[in-house]
């Protein structure tokens, strides 16, 4: 019976860790924009100009 009283209290406190590191996260502002990080794998970080386009390798090559 000691044994419960112990995962009870144990578990009170890793639930009580957790809505503390929820609400410090909330309040710091980790989620306030949650449209921009869903969508920033869309789009270039690079400007697309024709000095930094690579030419495609025209020469055909004998494999043997």
């Amino acid at each position: 019976m000691g044994a419960l009283f112990i995962l009870i209290a144990v578990s009170v406190l890793v639930a009580g860790s957790f809505l503390f590191a929820f609400l410090w996260s909330v309040k710091s502002g980790q989620y306030d924009d949650d449209y921009t990080p869903s969508i920033r794998m869309l789009f270039d970080n690079t400007l697309i100009t024709s000095e930094n386009v690579k030419e495609p390798d025209t020469q055909i090559t004998d494999p043997s």
